[in-house]
C-alpha cells in the first residue's frame, strides 16, 4: 500500500481508528461536511450541511435601548460602572438574550457484514493534497478500502468502497439524527432520505444517500439501504433546507441525478482538479527529509506533545497546509462562511453555539485567505455581511437612534445584529460589522480590483462608517470616543475595588474606526467620489484617540490606565493597532512597537496565550514585531498544548481559529506587505535555517516565491499585477532582474525601491 500514500507533510495517517470526534478526519465542500471515524466493523461519518441551524430570525431590540444610551454614557463619563452596567443589562441587552445554534445533519451509518476476522494492515488518512479520506485494511485476506470526499461541483459526498475479491462487499447503510429525529425512509430501489426541522421557524432539511454497486444486489428494507455480495459501491450523499431551497428533498435528488451523470473515475477528477485549483497555488518546505515523516501523525504530535525540547519542522508544515485545506473545506462560494467549528459540529448545543463570533474569531477564519490566495474562499463572508446590513441597520437606527449598520460580537445564520448574551465582558461592543468590513478592503489591496473596490466594497465601508459618524460623542478631554463599549472580553478594576467592563472609548474601537475610517477615505480618493464625506472622516479621525503607553510600559487598553482583573486575558484587543491594524510598526513608530512588545510579554508573564487562537494571534503580533524565535515558540505551544490529534486547534474544546490563524502567523513571518512594502523574511526563526515557499500573496497584486538558505534571502521571484513602484524591505543587499536585465533601484537602509510593469516577473538575488 505504501506507494499508494503520499508524502507526510501532505497528509495526516493513522493506524488505528478515531475512538474521539477530535480524532475523526474531516472532509468539506464549503457547505457539506463529514467526520470520518474509520471503524471496520460499523463505520460512523457525522455529516453537517452549513445552513442547519435551530430556530428562525428574531425582532430581540431592546425597546427601552434608545431612551437610556445617554445617560448610561454620563454616568461611564463620571465614573459610575456600577450603576452604568445595571442599566444597561436593562435596557441594551436584547429580548430575548441569545441567538440559537448550529447543529449538525445527522450521522451516516454503515454496519458491515462478514467482516469479524482479525484486522491486519490498518491505516486512515486525509490527503490533503487531493482532498480525499481513504481507509484501508485487510480482514481474512480479503483487502478493503474506503475512499470518501466532498465535492464542490458535484455538491456532494462521494463514498467508494472496494474490495480485492469479487462479491465480498456486504453492509448496510443508515441516516438518524439522534435524539432530533424527523421522517426517514425509501425514496427508491437503491436510495434512502431523511427529513426534518430545526424547531419553530426553523429551517427544513432533507437528506438522500443512493448506492451504485458493480457485482451484487441494492435493495432497501426498511430505512436501510443494503448491499450484498458487490466488489465495489459508490454511494452519493446529498443534503439541502429550506435556507437556499423550496423543496429540499427535490434539491437532494437533482443534486445526485446530476452527480450521477458522472463515472466514479470522473466525479474523483472533477473534484481533485477543482480543489487543486485552489490548494497548489501555494507551496511551502521548511526542512528536507525527516526521520520523523515515517511517523503516524499521532506520534508524531505525541512525541512533542511529551518532549517540551523536541521540535517538529515537518509537522509544522503539514499544520500550515492543513489550515489551508481548512478553509477550502468550509468556506467556498455559495456557502455560509466558516463558524466557530468551520461547519463540523457534532452537538445539538455546542460550545458558544457554533456561532460566528466576531469580536476575533470569524475574522481569524479568514486571515489566511488573501495571504494564501484563496479570495474565492472569503466571498462567503462578504455575503453574510451583506445578509447582515438589512439587520445592522435596524439595530443602528433603533437601538442607537444613528444612520449606517452596526453589529455587535456575534451574529448567525440570518445575519442578525443585535446585542447576544447575559455577560457585560462582551454584550455591548458595537465593532463587528467595523471590523468585518474591513475584510473587503483587504481584498481589494491584494487585488488592486477597482470595479471590486467600487461595486462592492466601498458601499459597506462607507456605510460602517456612517454608523461612527453618528455614534461618536465628545469625551471631557474633547476627544471623539465610543460607548458604551468593552475590551472584549476583558476587566478593569478601578482605585476603589470596583470591576468593570463597560466604559467610554476602549482602545480597540478607536483602532478599529481608525482602519475604517482611512479605508473609507483611501477608496473615495481611489475612486474620485464623496469629497464631502473624506473631508468629514478626516476630521473625525484627526480627534479619535490615539494608541497610549501605560504605567507597565504597556499599551494601554482603555482611556485610563486602569489595573486588569486578568493580566494575561486571552484577548490582547489593544494590540489591534499591530495586527490586523497597521498603526503600529517596528520601522514607523518604534516606541508603540516596543510598548506592544512589553504588552505581550506581561500578558504571557501572567499565564497568556493560553487558548489555541490566542496562540495564534500571538504568532501573528510577534511576526509584525519581527520577533521570529517568540512566533516560533506559540507556534511550537500551539502543537504543544492546543492541538487534537485531528490536529483541530483545541480552545479548548475545539475552534476552529486557532489552525486558521497559525496558518496565517506563519506567511507572516515568511513575508509581510501592510506597511506599503513587500517584507521578505521579517521573522524567520533560527529554527528554519532554509526552506522554500511561492504563491504567497502581497498586497497591490504581488504574488511572491521565496528561497533562503542559512536563514537569509537566497533569492525571490515577485509577479506584478499592476503597473508602479515596488518597495521591497530585506535585510541582504541584493540585485534586481527582469527577463535577464538589471533594473535601476533606489536603496535607503533596508528598502529597495524599483518600478515594476503590469504582468512582468521580477527576480532578487542576494549580491
Amino acid at each position: 500500500m505504501g506507494g499508494v500514500f503520499l508524502n507526510n507533510r501532505e497528509k495526516l495517517w493513522y493506524l488505528q481508528p478515531a475512538k474521539l470526534w477530535v480524532e475523526a478526519l474531516p472532509i468539506g465542500n464549503g457547505r457539506l461536511g463529514g467526520m470520518i471515524f474509520g471503524h471496520v466493523q460499523e463505520e460512523r461519518i457525522q455529516l453537517n450541511e452549513d445552513s442547519i441551524w435551530y430556530g428562525g430570525p428574531k425582532d430581540g431590540i431592546n425597546p427601552d435601548g434608545s431612551r437610556h444610551l445617554e445617560g448610561i454614557r454620563e454616568m461611564l463619563f463620571e465614573g459610575k460602572v456600577e450603576e452604568a452596567t445595571r442599566l444597561t443589562r436593562m435596557a441594551l441587552f436584547s429580548t430575548p438574550k441569545y441567538y440559537n445554534p448550529y447543529q449538525p445533519l445527522g450521522d451516516l451509518r454503515l454496519y458491515f457484514h462478514g467482516q469479524k476476522g482479525e484486522v491486519e494492515d490498518y491505516r486512515r488518512e486525509l490527503d490533503i493534497k487531493n482532498a480525499i479520506a481513504r481507509t484501508s485494511y485487510k480482514v481474512d485476506g480479503v483487502s478493503y478500502r474506503r475512499t470518501m470526499y466532498a465535492s464542490y461541483p458535484d455538491q456532494a459526498i462521494i463514498i467508494r468502497l472496494t474490495c480485492d475479491q469479487p462479491g465480498q462487499l456486504n453492509f448496510s447503510a443508515n441516516l438518524n439524527r439522534r435524539p432530533y429525529e424527523g421522517e426517514t425512509g425509501r425514496l427508491s430501489a437503491d436510495s434512502i432520505w431523511m427529513s426534518g426541522e430545526c424547531g419553530k421557524h426553523g429551517v427544513e432539511y432533507a437528506c438522500v444517500l443512493k448506492a451504485k454497486t458493480e457485482g451484487g444486489t441494492v435493495s432497501v428494507i426498511g430505512d436501510f439501504l443494503s448491499v450484498e455480495g458487490a466488489s465495489s459501491v459508490t454511494l452519493l450523499l446529498a443534503a439541502a433546507s429550506t435556507f437556499r431551497e423550496s423543496d429540499p428533498l427535490a434539491a437532494c435528488q437533482l443534486h445526485i441525478a446530476a452527480a450521477e451523470q458522472f463515472n466514479t473515475e470522473e466525479l474523483e477528477r472533477r473534484h481533485i482538479q477543482d480543489y487543486q485549483r485552489l490548494f497548489n497555488r501555494v507551496s511551502l518546505q521548511l526542512t528536507e527529509q525527516d526521520p520523523l515523516d515515517d511517523l503516524a501523525t499521532d506520534e508524531r504530535l505525541k512525541l512533542m506533545q511529551e518532549s517540551h525540547s523536541h521540535m517538529d519542522t515537518g509537522l509544522m508544515e503539514l499544520y500550515f497546509h492543513y489550515g489551508r485545506y481548512l478553509l477550502i473545506a468550509s468556506s467556498r462560494p455559495g456557502c455560509l462562511p466558516a463558524n466557530l467549528q468551520g461547519i463540523w459540529n457534532d452537538s445539538f448545543t455546542p460550545p458558544w453555539e457554533s456561532k460566528y463570533t466576531i469580536n476575533i474569531n470569524t475574522q481569524m477564519n479568514y486571515w489566511p485567505a488573501e495571504v494564501c490566495g484563496l479570495s474565492e474562499c472569503h466571498e462567503p463572508l462578504f455575503d453574510h455581511i451583506e445578509r447582515m446590513q438589512v439587520s445592522g441597520r435596524q439595530t443602528a437606527r433603533d437601538l442607537y437612534g444613528c444612520s449606517g449598520f452596526v453589529a455587535h460580537h456575534n451574529t448567525n445564520l440570518w445575519g442578525e445584529t443585535r446585542p447576544e448574551g447575559l455577560f457585560p465582558t462582551c454584550v455591548i461592543w458595537p465593532m463587528g460589522a467595523a471590523w468585518l468590513s474591513l475584510h473587503l478592503w483587504e481584498q481589494f489591496l491584494f487585488t488592486a480590483d477597482k470595479d471590486f473596490l467600487r461595486g462592492r466594497a466601498y458601499p459597506i465601508l462607507k456605510e460602517a462608517a456612517a454608523f461612527f459618524v453618528d455614534y461618536l460623542v465628545e469625551a471631557p478631554n474633547g476627544q471623539l470616543v465610543t460607548g458604551p463599549s468593552v475590551s472584549p472580553e476583558n476587566v478593569y478594576v478601578l482605585e476603589d475595588g470596583t470591576r468593570g467592563a463597560l466604559t467610554m472609548g476602549p482602545a480597540m474601537d478607536s483602532q478599529i474606526i481608525h482602519e475604517l475610517f482611512t479605508a473609507c477615505i483611501q477608496s473615495s480618493d481611489q475612486l474620485q467620489v464623496d469629497g464631502e464625506l473624506r473631508e468629514q472622516l478626516t476630521a473625525l479621525l484627526a480627534r479619535l484617540p490615539k494608541p497610549q503607553i501605560g504605567g507597565h510600559g504597556q499599551i494601554m487598553e482603555w482611556l485610563e490606565d486602569y489595573a486588569e482583573e486578568d493580566p494575561g486575558h486571552r484577548h490582547i484587543s489593544q494590540l489591534f493597532a499591530l495586527h490586523p491594524g497597521t498603526q503600529i510598526s517596528p520601522h514607523r513608530t518604534p516606541e508603540l512597537a516596543e510598548a506592544a512588545a512589553a504588552t505581550l510579554q506581561r500578558r504571557l508573564a501572567n499565564g497568556g496565550g493560553h487558548t489555541g487562537w490566542s496562540s495564534a494571534w500571538i504568532v501573528n503580533m510577534f511576526a509584525r514585531l519581527e520577533d521570529g524565535e517568540q512566533s516560533h515558540t506559540h507556534l511550537n505551544h500551539m502543537l504543544r498544548k492546543s492541538t487534537y490529534l485531528n490536529l483541530f486547534d483545541a480552545h479548548p474544546p475545539f475552534q476552529i481559529d486557532g489552525n486558521f490563524g497559525a496558518t496565517a502567523g506563519i506567511v507572516e513571518m515568511l513575508m509581510q506587505s501592510h506597511a506599503g512594502e513587500l517584507s521578505l523574511l521579517p521573522a524567520l526563526p533560527s529554527a528554519w535555517p532554509q526552506g522554500a515557499v511561492s504563491g504567497l500573496r502581497g498586497r497591490n497584486g504581488y504574488t511572491i516565491d521565496l528561497k533562503w538558505s542559512d536563514g537569509e534571502l537566497s533569492e525571490a521571484v515577485i509577479h506584478a499585477a499592476g503597473s508602479g513602484t515596488c518597495r521591497i524591505r530585506t535585510r541582504e543587499a541584493v540585485l534586481v532582474r527582469s527577463g535577464g536585465v538589471d533594473i535601476l533601484v533606489n536603496r535607503e537602509h533596508s528598502v529597495i525601491e524599483f518600478q515594476v510593469e503590469a504582468g512582468c516577473t521580477y527576480e532578487i538575488f542576494r549580491k
